[in-house]
């Protein structure tokens, strides 16, 4: 007699099953809303409803106006490259990644402008074994908890210069071109520290987009995932052309 395939053994599902079973959903998005932190140069979120269930509507529709860095959100390539790779032409296949946690959080804690070293890439890979090709690396810096607070986030200081944590060239380098990561991320508003970006020094963004690679910018909650272990799904809507959007990150892990 020949096999009758189930819904208990179909396709992928049991895969999805082993994968979910226990495991943990960790939101590592900001909820995004007029007046949050944002890129000084970029205008605020304005938003009104256009149709109300309170006003005696039929159904509430909202109307959003917004840049499309706004939030947890990601930059591709043609952000800042012009006929780079665009939102709508990243493959779906690297919206679901195995996630990769370095953690500079307690030496921000007491050093604002702090950066990853490669000691600092040596000492997880001690702990986890090599970063895997492929994975998204997520810098956190506990940067997230300052969030909604805009002056707390860019930090400056009374000579009006900008003390955040950020990137380092020597780390990123290393991760694309020598591990082959598909994306990285972090908890600040930018790549590059803030000392960097207060002299309009983008140049570490810049290397990552030129490099053909995408990011995610202010990450939260990376305080609630491990190191090493966990999947990443990142996912955001596909403007035709787009050079940005609002995403939604999800991380899926074992309890720690």
């Amino acid at each position: 007699m020949s096999h009758v395939s189930t819904a208990t053994d179909t396709g992928l599902w049991s895969a999805y099953r082993q994968l979910t079973a226990g495991a943990v959903h960790t939101d590592l998005t900001h909820a995004f809303h007029p007046g949050q932190p944002h890129f000084p140069a970029l205008p605020d979120e304005q938003r009104d409803t256009v149709f109300d269930l309170a006003r005696g509507d039929g159904f509430t529709v909202d109307r959003y106006t917004l840049v499309g860095q706004w939030g947890t959100h990601v930059d591709p390539p043609s952000h800042f490259h012009q006929g780079a790779t665009t939102l709508d032409r990243i493959p779906v296949e690297e919206m679901f990644l195995p996630l990769v946690v370095l953690d500079i959080s307690a030496r921000v804690a007491t050093d604002p402008d702090a950066t990853p070293t490669l000691d600092d890439v040596a000492d997880w890979e001690d702990r986890h074994g090599a970063i895997p090709a492929g994975s998204f690396v997520a810098l956190r810096t506990g940067w997230s908890s300052r969030w909604p607070d805009q002056q707390a986030m860019v930090n400056r200081d009374p000579a009006g210069v900008s003390h955040t944590p950020g990137w380092s060239a020597e780390v990123l380098r290393h991760l694309l071109e020598t591990v082959g990561v598909t994306a990285v991320g972090h908890e600040q508003l930018d790549t590059d520290p803030g000392i960097a970006t207060s002299v309009g020094d983008f140049s570490l963004e810049s290397y990552v987009l030129g490099r053909g690679r995408w990011q995610i910018e202010l990450l939260a909650n990376l305080d609630r995932v491990p190191e090493a272990g966990a999947v990443v799904v990142a996912s955001w809507p596909k403007p035709r052309g787009g050079s940005g959007f609002p995403a939604r990150v999800v991380a899926l892990h074992r309890e720690q």
